[in-house]
């Protein structure tokens, strides 16, 4: 191996006392944490808008079914803007650094969905609305694409080692905390008569992000840049051009990257949307506001089983827990379409929570330190972002507006859809069978986890093994000064957060 890999994380760690550390820490789970509830606040808000009210306001209500479609492909542009968001945002996070980039992503998708909510509708201002909206969303999706990529590289490069899925896991309890509070609003929101509802009420979440944005420039101000950086920075091993990085050497983990995001994203959002649009259709007529709180209690288990998934991950292996939450929702998909089309609401609420807290969410605590270790330290944020930025289109994007699309030509045909989900979950199943094992992997090797030999990849899994298990740290592409630097701060066990 390159002397290069050795030292540079017990250097960088280094600059850093371990109270130091163990503030950055803190405020790194934090800032990526109300960064996320923010994200997940306002798709969730606007998914469940989407399907009750922007086709309504924003959309000619002569026909209805074709209002419902076109404001999912509002709901859609949303995802189109994120890949570029993401490839703009995540060259600069590979070229200055990861800090001042979420700064800058909290502000342009706060900011957007801040507008939204002062938006005039269809019929005060005819096709200017929806031109509006589509607008705000470019600007939404366009932040969003790097956000979620920043928290997850932030935490994966400042987390203690042998507990990397458990903290890189943590800032996700803002996506459920996000989802939670955008459901309970709804829900709160629901209970007024309809006509406030929808002259006033429905604005008021979207208004409200103008606060969380603040609390989330506050904390991110005083964040460090992570010690993975500063050693790129310190060897001048910076990308000059990690565009050309990440579609030739990373090409391989961005592919594998998505199929593993097909089932987690896209069964979210179906859960999150369309399954919602499903039951509250004219066929099946459920309370919508009861309804909602299947992705209430979803959010609920999603707080405890995200950290805890990524704490399973660290024992047993990212690739087993993520292979569990793909299998789980492929066996789930038709039962699930099943009870959802029974028309009983109870049911419906039972459903949504287990697809939400238990199948996407079995995935997505793995995936928050998987993604990062899959890539090398020159282009990490780059690749996390098109690997889950692309996903968001081909998954989550699509799931909208092909869903809705599925609804209208199908009649609500509950078949179909579950054909869709099932897809979604054996292309991620297939997924994990092409991924090396990532756990514990050292964020400052320059290659992706995809390109080392077979050889190589043993080698260093048994000597990182071997050191975790209680033995002297052994040589082997870094792993020696990985753990060493950790072991210098006292976060091998990991300080406090």
């Amino acid at each position: 191996m390159s002397s290069t890999h050795h030292g540079p994380r017990a250097q960088g760690a280094a600059t850093m006392s371990q109270a130091e550390y163990s503030a950055n820490l803190q405020r790194a789970t934090l800032s990526s944490s109300v960064g996320s509830a923010l994200e997940y606040f306002d798709f969730a808000m606007y998914g469940l808008m989407t399907a009750l009210v922007f086709d309504r306001l924003f959309f000619s209500t002569d026909h209805p079914a074709m209002a419902t479609v076109a404001a999912f492909g509002v709901y859609g542009v949303g995802f189109l803007a994120r890949p570029f968001g993401g490839l703009f945002f995540g060259t600069i996070g590979d070229r200055i650094g990861r800090r001042w980039v979420l700064v800058a992503t909290i502000l342009l998708m706060g900011g957007a969905s801040t507008l939204i909510g002062v938006l005039p509708t269809y019929e005060q201002v005819g096709m200017l609305a929806p031109a509006l909206l589509v607008l705000l969303r470019l600007a939404q999706g366009f932040g969003a694409g790097a956000e979620q990529a920043g928290a997850t590289v932030l935490m994966a490069e400042y987390a203690p080692v042998r507990r990397r899925g458990f903290f890189s896991a943590l800032p996700f309890i803002g996506i459920q905390a996000g989802t939670l509070l955008a459901s309970v609003v709804f829900f709160l929101l629901t209970l007024m008569p309809d006509e406030a509802f929808l002259a006033w009420g429905w604005r008021l979440p979207f208004l409200a992000s103008a606060g969380l944005i603040l609390i989330a420039l506050f904390i991110r101000a005083k964040l460090r840049e992570t010690p993975s950086f500063i050693q790129l920075e310190k060897q001048e091993q910076i990308a000059e051009r990690p565009v050309r990085e990440i579609f030739t050497r990373g090409r391989a983990g961005v592919v594998v990257g998505i199929g593993l995001r097909m089932a987690e994203n896209g069964g979210s959002y179906m859960f999150q949307s369309i399954a919602l649009a499903f039951v509250t259709s004219a066929a099946i007529g459920m309370d919508r506001g009861l309804v909602t709180w299947g992705v209430t209690l979803g959010s609920l288990i999603g707080i405890f089983s995200v950290p805890l998934t990524g704490r399973i991950s660290d024992r047993i292996g990212r690739v087993p827990m993520y292979r569990f939450g793909a299998v789980f929702m492929l066996v789930f998909s038709f039962p699930a379409w099943y009870l959802l089309s029974l028309g009983n609401e109870y049911v419906a609420i039972a459903v949504i929570a287990v697809g939400l807290g238990v199948a996407v969410n079995s995935m997505l605590g793995p995936q928050c330190a998987m993604l990062p270790e899959l890539f090398g330290n020159r282009h990490r944020y780059l690749g996390v972002a098109m690997a889950r930025e692309l996903s968001a289109v081909l998954a989550g994007g699509l799931a909208g507006v092909l869903g809705a699309a599925l609804l209208a030509w199908t009649g609500g045909n509950w078949v179909v859809l579950a054909i869709y989900m099932a897809t979604l979950a054996a292309i991620t199943t297939a997924s994990t069978f092409l991924v090396p094992e990532t756990r514990a992997r050292d964020l400052l090797r320059t290659e992706d986890a995809l390109r080392i030999s077979e050889t190589e990849r043993d080698t260093a899994t048994d000597l990182t093994f071997s050191a975790a298990d209680g033995g002297g740290p052994g040589e082997g592409g870094g792993v020696r000064s990985h753990r060493a630097g950790a072991r210098s701060l006292g976060a091998l066990d990991g300080p406090s957060a």
